[in-house]
Order: C-alpha cells, then sequence, then structure tokens
C-alpha cells in the first residue's frame, strides 16, 4: 500500500509541475514580466510548485 501512495504522490507532484510549467510557458513576455518571472526562471517555479503540491 505504500508503494501506491508513493506512486500517487509522484504523479500529482508531476502533474502540478507540467500544469504550472505550460501555464507559464504559454504567457506572453509582458505577461511573465508583470508576475516577476523570466523565461529563465519557468523550470524553478514550476518545480517549487511540484515540491510544494507533494508536500
Amino acid at each position: 500500500m505504500l508503494f501506491w501512495a508513493f506512486l500517487l504522490k509522484r504523479y500529482r507532484a508531476w502533474k502540478v509541475y507540467r500544469e504550472t510549467y505550460n501555464a507559464l510557458a504559454d504567457l506572453d513576455v509582458r505577461s511573465r514580466a508583470d508576475i516577476g518571472v523570466t523565461w529563465l526562471e519557468i523550470d524553478a517555479v514550476a518545480r517549487r510548485a511540484a515540491i510544494q503540491a507533494a508536500a
């Protein structure tokens, strides 16, 4: 049972990562500048969101 809980947690984290990454990547430069995220920071922001979702 513990194994399935681990897999479910990892899947949810991956899903949050992909959704966050795609949402930020779809924004134009001006919109990302408004929220303070550059193109190079998208991966880090998405990873932080996934870590918070998994916690």
